[in-house]
């Protein structure tokens, strides 16, 4: 009997708090989904390795079948760290996030590449100050009406004033799981506090990620597949070059040795690298783009607000190698994958649309997550011949270039 193609998938989440068992749970619905419609078999369970959180699963494309098991790296306990703000931190946050992106230049040249994602990060300061506004207006309102009927004037509008607006704004504060105002906030302040350098509880857990990856990469397997979502992706390049650097995978083409492959997906590379203390991603993605020890696929799509679609993290980084030999940039397609029915429920859906690369299609083209993670080929070769997407953006923008 022909052993079936073998592959781990170690997947990076993005700025997320919540559990990895959603990861788990979306996995196996949507692959369920895109089963159907594409016509081939998926079956979901448990892993031989039960080192962290993850599943299994078994794919048969045409008679051909392969293995896989997922795991997750978890840096969710750093963001939900990072999310235990007051409310007045949280305003604290907004002028520091504002003052590094507006002071070093870099809103201005994000702007030249992509506005979706721009507006995205100008989102929950527009509706941060709103809400503040809002809140000390109805509190002024109230407080002055108080003042007036009880003839004690402002001693008594005043902290009226003060403890209605604190009220609205605990009121807006616990609403934001529909509004996510604060929940952005904190993602581009998390990236904006050193500057675009990352902090140590983050440089500690990628050691960590790039210690379980070397570990797995002595494992039996014929793939090891690293993806990386949103701001997962620039994790992963960091954790990529790390290893590479190390010294700690074999050589290219070394016998018995699985080939290490990397899927970002969504990228928001230039909100960090663009930022003139990201020495180090900067660094990352000058040597992991000349890298021949891993095949670098980055999808992305210009109808998700939240990613620079087709934008060519390396290149418009302003960090390109003259021997650069990946990532080879290919778009999702939303307008063409997506039936105008499915666009249709996902209008002004930004964060499920962001979420799409890990969800079925319903007129599915050559991306399928699912085929990718649980099929028979290797990255590099399910996409051996083709060139980037058109509409590539690859000219160089970034002011700070230094690694």
């Amino acid at each position: 009997m022909t052993r079936p193609f073998r592959r781990r998938i170690l997947y990076i989440p993005g700025f997320d708090p919540i559990p990895p068992r959603r990861y788990r749970e979306l996995y196996k619905r949507e692959g369920a989904a895109q089963a159907q419609v594409s016509g081939y078999g998926l079956e979901f369970g448990p892993r031989q390795d039960r080192t962290g959180f993850g599943w299994g699963v078994r794919g048969d494309f045409n008679g051909r079948n392969a293995e896989a098991e997922f795991e997750v790296l978890i840096w969710a306990d750093i963001v939900q760290n990072s999310m235990g703000h007051s409310i007045a931190a949280t305003y604290g946050q907004l002028l520091h996030t504002a003052r590094t992106y507006i002071g070093s230049g870099a809103l201005w040249r994000l702007m030249r590449l992509r506005r979706g994602p721009v507006i995205a990060a100008l989102y929950p300061v527009v509706v941060l100050i709103a809400q503040l506004l809002l809140a000390l207006l109805v509190g002024g309102l109230t407080g002055w009406a108080l003042g007036r009927l009880t003839g004690l004037g402002w001693w008594l509008g005043l902290p009226v004033m003060l403890a209605v607006c604190w009220a609205g704004l605990h009121l807006w504060r616990r609403l934001d799981g529909s509004i996510f105002a604060y929940y952005l906030m904190h993602d581009y302040a998390f990236t904006a506090q050193d500057g675009g350098a990352y902090p140590p509880a983050l440089e500690a857990r990628l050691a960590e990620f790039t210690d379980r990856i070397a570990e797995v990469m002595a494992g039996d397997w014929d793939e090891v597949l690293i993806v990386g979502h949103s701001s997962g992706a620039y994790l992963g390049v960091s954790v990529l070059a790390d290893l590479i650097r190390s010294g700690r995978i074999p050589a290219a083409g070394t016998p018995g040795r699985p080939r290490l492959s990397f899927l970002s997906l969504g990228h928001v590379v230039p909100m960090a690298s663009f930022l003139p203390r990201a020495n180090r991603l900067r660094a990352d993605l000058h040597d992991l783009s000349a890298s021949p020890e891993v095949d670098w696929i980055d999808v992305t799509a210009p109808g998700d607000a939240c990613c620079f679609g087709l934008c060519d993290p390396v290149a418009v980084t302003g960090v390109e190698p003259p021997d650069r030999r990946q990532p080879l940039i290919l778009s999702a397609a939303f307008t063409l994958t997506l039936s105008r029915q499915k666009q249709r429920s996902l209008r002004w859906r930004w964060f499920r649309l962001h979420f799409q690369y890990l969800c079925a299609f319903d007129l599915p083209g050559d991306y399928d997550y699912f085929t990718i993670t649980a099929g028979p080929l290797m990255l590099a070769e399910r996409y051996a011949r083709r060139q980037h997407s058109p509409g590539r953006i690859a000219r160089p923008v970034n002011r700070w270039t230094a690694t």
